[in-house]
């Protein structure tokens, strides 16, 4: 049984920064495609960062954003620094079952619950 948790949102200011995780069980992180996707009020479910034989991100994210993982751990992370209100979403980890990485929302499996990530002005 898959199953992924997302830890590490909150709220900030605007220039803050937070570390999200996203603890895999019952998965490999190192053998599949792991990302990170944001979804804010009315808006649809976008990419942010992936990780699977590299890295890539989205273009808002870039220079601001680092995805890692730790495979020992099964886990993966997501720091984000300098911090905008247009951050502000709900953020979810997702993966799947290949190493290849896509943009798309539809192309992965499985999914954590979220966690909310919350930049004030």
């Amino acid at each position: 049984q898959v199953q992924l948790v997302e830890s590490g949102g909150g709220s900030v200011h605007t220039g803050g920064s937070l570390r999200l995780s996203c603890v895999a069980s019952g998965y490999s992180v190192s053998r599949n495609c792991m990302g990170w996707f944001r979804q804010a009020p009315g808006k649809e479910r976008e990419w942010v960062a992936l990780i699977g034989r590299g890295t890539t991100y989205a273009d808002a994210v870039k220079g601001r954003f680092t995805i890692s993982r730790d495979n020992v751990k099964s886990t993966v992370f997501l720091q984000m620094n300098s911090l905008k209100p247009e951050d502000t979403a709900m953020y979810y980890c997702a993966s799947r079952a290949d190493v290849l990485c896509w943009t798309g929302v539809t192309q992965y499996k499985y999914w954590g619950q979220g966690t909310q990530v919350t930049v004030s002005s």
